[in-house]
């Protein structure tokens, strides 16, 4: 078995599973490759039993069984764009906070490798972004598995995005800026913005402004089939776009588009928690404070 590890800082309290992690390959005889920015924070920390083959962002992985995301959602997120178009299948361990797509906690590391190593684990796809410009904006990582966000760069005054789906005009939304959420993520995002929560397998995209100055304008939701392209306004000269957590500044003279990605995300479940378990856990639905 041959896997990548990419991960973030962590707590302290989480270091002796994640040491329990690499001796576990080293008694397994699996191949590792760590991340070159992981290694340094392993090496910090003072992790033993570290392999010698590491990686940089645009390496082909795609020799890798699996590849494990220790961190947050956050981390998740990038994870996807070490692995790209090779659907190298990910596994998410929570050393973070909310934990949505990373659900596995970090002292289950041993019992989920062996149920991978035996077998025992089911993939869910999930449907990618892919952001089409006239322009080299994402150092040509254009998809994202949560969201692709136009806002306003700063404070001043709202802007303009004149929405198109499939080249006919949908609305001039007058806001802060424009959200396009994958069903992935609608629990995002979007969500905080008054968005749908989406099933992951909805085959469906929702269009949510962020603060929209006419309150009849509402999240809006679409098939995945379509192209939504964009026109921006404002009287600021630069606007932010964002594919899930990577951010950049643009000008009106970017020509914007988005559809589905070619290729999708796979996510590894070890466990018997579904989408719906996990929305009651970590959005506490039916929990009251007075029960």
């Amino acid at each position: 078995m041959r896997v990548a590890i990419h991960g973030k800082i962590f707590q302290k309290e989480v270091r002796k599973h994640i040491q329990d992690l690499f001796l576990w390959f080293s008694k397994n005889e699996v191949e590792v490759c760590v991340s070159h920015s992981f290694f340094k924070i392993l090496k910090k920390a003072s992790i033993k039993n570290l392999p010698d083959t590491l990686y940089n962002l645009g390496d082909d992985l795609s020799s890798c069984d699996f590849f494990l995301s220790l961190g947050g959602d956050g981390t998740l997120l990038e994870s996807v764009t070490h692995i790209g178009s090779t659907e190298v299948p990910i596994v998410g361990f929570n050393t973070g906070r909310l934990g949505f797509l990373a659900t596995n906690s970090p002292d289950s590391v041993r019992e989920v490798m062996k149920n991978l190593q035996a077998g025992y684990y089911q993939i869910e796809e999930r449907t990618l972004l892919h952001l089409e410009c006239n322009k080299n904006v994402f150092d040509g990582l254009n998809f994202a598995l949560n969201d692709f966000t136009i806002t306003k760069r700063d404070s001043a005054s709202m802007i303009t995005v004149h929405t198109y789906i499939d080249g006919e005009y949908l609305n001039s939304y007058w806001s802060d800026g424009l959200i396009i959420a994958t069903p992935t993520g609608s629990t995002g995002y979007s969500l905080s913005c008054g968005g749908p929560l989406i099933l992951p397998r909805s085959n469906n995209f929702v269009i949510t402004p962020v603060s929209p100055h006419n309150l009849t304008v509402r999240p809006m939701v679409i098939s995945d089939e379509s192209v939504i392209s964009f026109e921006i306004e404002g009287r600021s000269k630069n606007f932010l776009v964002s594919l899930d957590s990577r951010s950049r500044v643009i000008d009106a003279s970017v020509q914007l588009a988005v559809s589905k990605e070619k290729f999708k995300a796979k996510l590894i479940k070890v466990n018997e928690t579904n989408f719906l378990d996990t929305l009651r856990s970590k959005l506490n639905w039916g929990w009251d404070a007075r029960n």
